[in-house]
């Protein structure tokens, strides 16, 4: 039984431990967080792991070969273009559906909730704390972008140096090899750990607590599904890609996003499946999807601030103008690049929207209450569009035999780049 178990795609075993944590959370109520909140946290502790050593060997790495590859700028500026498009359009499909569901109508006398005070950056600010005084700390601190720029400089200079450090390169190539192994092994318990997750979500809130603001939930639900099935479905069919493959090959970092609601958490299983299942070059996706995991925010940052900015003014009674539309607009698409490794995203930028669109902050405090159970969904929505596979597409560097699943990808210790023609 155990060996069936294994030989299980991975999304269908995960499958089953989410529909064992809904059944179980049902049944335990508000115990379920004694009982099976722990499974969560040390499953959740154990990948947060793997994700410093996991970021700093594979950029490292992936920096050195793109940059021999001399492709580095371009596959950078293509990938933050995408980043940027596909936001813009969720920001759109926020605002439709904020319109077409109305969350705020009709709604009166909501609980205020607490909402702990954000400090906003600066643009000028975010730019300079992404550059480390101490990249020990922010490993330590699990400061992500900080650590991405490092392992990048590290890159490069290995790069630079050429066969003087050839054995630094061959022992960083090694450790990325040791980590994804580890990863490997951490992620077998992803069932577990969604069972335990799932369950104390469910017996947390329980149906009566999220019927006040079902419609918020709705809109923010069917917004976020549209943006994933719609939106990248269409970009992958305009790109002659299968998209039920993609979806297939995505499900495990689909699941584990909305069990965990955190993209960083999730980062060592989309960086798996981006490789092993997508087809995508190990030296691209550790590039790619570290970084997406910081600044691509397609449901956090631009449907989230789009639904929320028009449930605040409808429970307020206010009329949003052509400009505050606009303002919201500018400040999802690029507040979540200029937001990137600031510590709650997703308040931060609402909060910033409301602040930009002068809206009432304090109608942040009437959504709060379920902000855990509309995280899950729009981490979803950010994770898949974290691992789209456009732009190794676009270059000619995504293995499509692994894409289509007739082969199955492994991350090699080391790995020739292929450079799309000019």
């Amino acid at each position: 039984m155990l060996q069936s178990w294994f030989t299980r795609p991975l999304w269908q075993r995960v499958a089953v431990g989410f529909a064992l944590g809904i059944i179980a959370g049902v049944l335990a109520g508000e115990q379920a967080a004694v009982w099976f909140k722990p499974l969560g946290d040390i499953y959740l502790n154990l990948v947060r792991m793997i994700v410093i050593p996991l970021v700093f060997f594979t950029i490292t790495s992936s920096v050195a070969k793109l940059a021999e590859a001399g492709n580095v700028a371009r596959l950078g500026l293509r990938t933050l273009f995408w980043f940027v498009a596909t936001s813009a359009i969720a920001v759109l499909v926020g605002i439709a559906f904020g319109h077409l569901i109305d969350p705020g109508m009709g709604l009166s006398n909501l609980p205020l909730g607490e909402v702990k005070p954000r400090t906003i950056p600066s643009p000028l600010e975010v730019l300079i704390g992404i550059v480390p005084t101490n990249p020990i700390k922010a490993m330590a601190d699990t400061n992500v972008l900080q650590v991405l720029f490092f392992s990048g400089i590290v890159g490069a200079a290995l790069v630079s140096l050429g066969e003087k450090t050839a054995g630094i390169r061959s022992l960083v190539d090694q450790g990325a090899t040791l980590v994804f192994r580890i990863t490997r092994w951490v992620l077998q318990l992803t069932p577990i750990g969604t069972f335990g997750l799932v369950a104390w979500v469910v017996g947390r809130y329980g149906l009566s607590s999220l019927l006040p603001l079902g419609k918020f939930i709705a809109a923010m639900y069917l917004a976020c599904l549209f943006h994933i099935i719609v939106v990248y479905g269409g970009l992958l069919k305009l790109h002659g890609l299968k998209v039920g493959r993609f979806f297939r090959g995505a499900a495990p970092a689909m699941q584990m996003a909305f069990a965990t609601s955190s993209s960083l958490a999730t980062l060592p299983m989309s960086l798996r499946v981006a490789v092993e299942k997508l087809g995508v070059p190990q030296s691209y996706a550790s590039f790619a999807v570290p970084l997406g995991a910081n600044v691509k925010m397609d449901g956090c940052g631009a449907i989230y601030p789009a639904i929320a900015s028009i449930f605040i003014a409808q429970y307020f009674g206010l009329d949003l103008t052509v400009t505050q539309y606009v303002l919201i607009g500018l400040t999802a698409v690029l507040g979540s690049l200029g937001t990137a490794g600031v510590p709650g995203t997703s308040i931060v930028m609402l909060t910033l929207t409301l602040s930009t669109a002068g809206l009432p902050l304090e109608g942040i405090g009437y959504i709060i209450a379920i902000d855990r159970v509309v995280d899950m969904m729009r981490t979803m929505t950010n994770v898949t569009g974290q691992v789209l596979v456009l732009v190794a597409k676009e270059e000619g560097i995504l293995d499509q035999a692994a894409y289509d699943g007739a082969i199955e990808t492994r991350a090699p210790a080391r790995e020739t780049v292929l450079v799309a023609a000019e």
